[in-house]
């Protein structure tokens, strides 16, 4: 019978059998595992066991089995913030992530990026071992998790590239070996930035987990009351529970964060690759230029140079179609000299205004030497989706943004290099060339 043959039970036995020379090595390979990998990949049982077989050889290299014993650098255990407290009205655990005080930079300049994988690792497992125990209490199947992301204070420092690129790495990691197990996602206070955060990220996240985001408004506190229990729900998140000591953050169970000290620092940059280099000669500067239809586009920037420092700066034109110098246009952030010779230079500029902008490397200082500066320029854009969500929310991010070439400039000369630069929706263009 095509139908039976093709139903989840039937499907069900078919993968166990498919897998079981692997089982032995999983901790709970019950029923309700297997159906999982299956659902991860929409019953196809060849995508299912390979996905499957990829996970056992990553507990193997990982050394899954021994992970939550294992004791994260101090610097990880004290900053990395986050932390498991409470259980939903069924029972599953509730792990919360606190955006704001997250000092990303500071944990990657005081641990290694392997380390912080491998605390994430470890508090998936210890999740998952909480979600067996559960099981155990209630007598019913707990194998899901709530998340609630705290969003109070994201801004411009966690869209750090190297940061991003981390957190990319364990949502990988995360989708490729623990699916199925996000129950819902709750994000709460969310700021204006958030659609281009969620932009940044969205491309690690699965179409199914996408589903299980939830955005809430003002109401947020309510809104969790409709699925948490207010014993269940710390004090700051609009329940009752508290620490021991009375402490409203329940802080014995949810790391907060903060600034690193940096005795903690153990390098003075993130090895990084750029896309572009120039020789920017004696007396001489380098501009790039953006052109942003929109406010609220986010320009994102690494850069260093060679041998001796460079001046930088952004600029917004005021004629648009013809080449302007640097005391012509509108300063948009101050040229200073960076020594981008000795630590690599980044930051990101939220464009409150329409325009051209232009990032302006300055040369013109030095009449002996030449510089040579590699350098990334990106646009970062917000998620259309999410923004609309904000909208109805009642926290308009402004008007949609959207990043894309105008007629004019691809009417500009040839003479200068042209660069596809762009993250998210639409397409990015520009021009570079020594002023």
């Amino acid at each position: 019978d095509r139908g039976t043959c093709h139903s989840p039970s039937y499907l069900s036995l078919q993968f166990r059998e498919n897998v079981q020379d692997v089982l032995p090595t999983l901790p709970n390979p019950d029923d309700y595992f297997l159906l999982r990998w299956l659902r991860a990949r929409n019953f196809d049982l060849q995508k299912s066991e390979a996905m499957l077989r990829k996970h056992v050889e990553f507990r193997k290299q990982k050394d899954i089995d021994s992970i939550t014993s294992w004791q994260p650098p101090e610097v990880v255990q004290q900053y990395l913030s986050g932390g498991m407290c409470g259980y939903d009205l069924d029972g599953c655990p509730i792990w919360y992530d606190v955006i704001g005080p997250l000092d990303a930079k500071g944990l990657l300049l005081s641990a290694t990026k392997q380390d912080l994988l491998k605390t994430k690792m470890r508090d998936c497992e210890r999740l998952l071992q909480e979600c067996a125990r559960q099981t155990e209490k209630m007598g019913k199947k707990v194998e899901t998790i709530t998340l609630i992301y705290d969003c109070e204070g994201l801004g411009l420092k966690h869209l750090w590239k190297p940061a991003v690129e981390a957190f990319g790495e364990f949502l990988c990691m995360f989708e490729e070996n623990y699916p199925e197990t996000l129950k819902r996602l709750f994000v709460v206070k969310a700021p204006k930035l958030f659609p281009v955060a969620y932009n940044l990220i969205k491309p690690f996240l699965s179409e199914d987990t996408r589903k299980k985001i939830m955005v809430l408004g003002a109401n947020w506190k309510e809104v969790l009351l409709k699925y948490i229990s207010p014993d269940q729900l710390p004090v700051e998140y609009g329940g009752t529970m508290t620490d021991p000591d009375g402490n409203p953050k329940c802080k014995s169970k949810i790391n907060y964060g903060g600034d690193i000290p940096k005795k903690y620092y153990v390098r003075d940059q993130v090895k990084q690759q750029y896309e572009h280099s120039v020789q920017i000669s004696r007396g001489s500067s380098h501009q790039v230029e953006y052109e942003i239809l929109f406010p609220g586009c986010v320009l994102r920037w690494q850069f260093m140079s060679d041998g001796s420092d460079i001046g930088f700066g952004i600029f917004l034109k005021t004629k648009m179609g013809e080449r302007q110098r640097a005391g012509e246009m509108t300063e948009v952030l101050s040229s200073q000299r960076y020594n981008a010779h000795l630590v690599p230079e980044d930051g990101t500029l939220t464009c409150s205004n329409p325009g051209i902008y232009v990032l302006r490397f300055d040369n013109t200082y030095s009449f002996i030497h030449a510089k040579k500066v590699s350098f990334t320029v990106e646009v970062l854009l917000p998620d259309k989706a999410s923004e609309e969500k904000m909208k109805q929310l009642g926290r308009p991010p402004g008007p949609r943004r959207f990043f894309f070439p105008s007629e004019s400039q691809a009417s500009w000369p040839s003479a200068g290099r042209w660069s596809g630069e762009a993250k998210g929706e639409g397409t990015g263009l520009a021009r570079t060339g020594a002023a």
